[in-house]
């Protein structure tokens, strides 16, 4: 669906040049809900707004439904921002029309009749649940209300993909939720493909298929979200990870501050239920001390670390090891 290749985006001025993205290589698939994260600076936004040309890459390509869109003219490009919606961190209404004239707008610029513009804002106040809301203004909306609203208007053109702009940071946990939820369902109805970025995990956590890790202007990791929570592959993903209030509260663990083995394990799906550590330590001749843990609910599965020092004998531990790992439990010893 979308195909970037070697996507640089520099800025300049008189004295400075700033590389905001460095040859970046993505590819994300139609139907897919894929987040980016990054802290701030990252390039998150740079890169979200080169996927609709409204910042213009230094170099490289970017590929939708097969064609570079780098060589749209301004006509081709119109036309594509036409199969593009986008929502925003703070909403982006316009504050002196009121909700049907927001959704609308798009649809009157597009000189839709005014009995189909009517119809298509109602279908979408529906679904977005906000039919009360039709001849409101933005400022007697709550935040989740008015990015309802801003789904419904990215919504009106019936876009085959939607990019979200830090799209919940706004919002209060709850209503996060619920727009999250919105989202979802949304990909699901109509096979839309969604492009997310936020600085928050919780919410890569809560929605998206794929991720990729941006720092520094440049991707240091791709992978599935539950790939990602199993196995962390840079540091600053293992940070992003730390940060979600789990259901156990994960110390840092210094090794050297312990007299014993010191074990991470990591744990998903159907391993997470079953207790194989108290397994563990009635068949080998050691004891294991808990010293932190930490469960994140995905949107399949559950993906979870546990930390052990282990007491015994070297023999007991590698035979106790070998069993963790024969039970598809990951091992890092510490």
């Amino acid at each position: 669906m979308i195909k970037i290749e070697n996507l640089s985006k520099s800025f300049f001025d008189e004295n400075t040049t700033v590389k905001a993205l460095k040859n970046i290589n993505l590819q994300i698939n139609k139907g897919e809900i894929f987040g980016i994260i990054g802290l701030s600076g990252a390039g998150k936004s740079t890169l979200i707004r080169c996927l609709n040309r409204l910042e213009e890459p230094t170099e490289g390509k970017i590929y939708i439904q097969g064609e570079d869109i780098t060589k749209y003219d301004k006509n081709k490009l119109r036309d594509l921002r036409k199969n593009i919606g986008m929502i925003f961190q703070h909403f982006n209404l316009f504050s002196q029309k009121t909700v049907y004239k927001n959704i609308a707008f798009p649809l009157e610029l597009e000189g839709l009749h005014k009995k189909d513009i009517e119809k298509r804002v109602d279908t979408l106040l529906e679904y977005v649940d906000l039919e009360d809301k039709k001849y409101s203004y933005p400022s007697q909306l709550s935040g989740g209300q008015k990015q309802r609203v801003a789904i419904a208007r990215a919504l009106a053109n019936n876009p085959k993909i939607l990019l979200s702009d830090e799209g919940t940071s706004a919002l209060d946990p709850k209503t996060t939720k619920s727009i999250l939820e919105l989202l979802r369902n949304t990909r699901d109805r109509f096979g839309i493909t969604i492009v997310l970025i936020t600085h928050q995990m919780e919410v890569i956590k809560d929605i998206c298929d794929r991720v990729a890790i941006l720092e520094n202007g440049e991707i240091i990791e791709v992978n599935t979200v539950e790939g990602l929570f199993k196995n962390p592959k840079t540091r600053t993903a293992y940070e992003f990870i730390s940060r979600i209030k789990s259901d156990i509260t994960e110390e840092i663990i210094e090794p050297n501050d312990f007299k014993g083995t010191v074990i991470r394990l990591g744990y998903s799906g159907e391993n997470s239920k079953m207790p194989i550590v108290s397994r563990m330590i009635k068949e080998f001749d050691i004891e294991a001390n808990i010293l932190s843990g930490d469960i994140n609910k995905l949107i399949k599965t559950s993906v979870g670390h546990l930390i052990l020092e282990l007491h015994g004998e070297d023999e007991e531990i590698q035979k106790a090891i070998k069993f963790l790992i024969d039970n598809n439990v990951k091992v890092e010893v510490m």
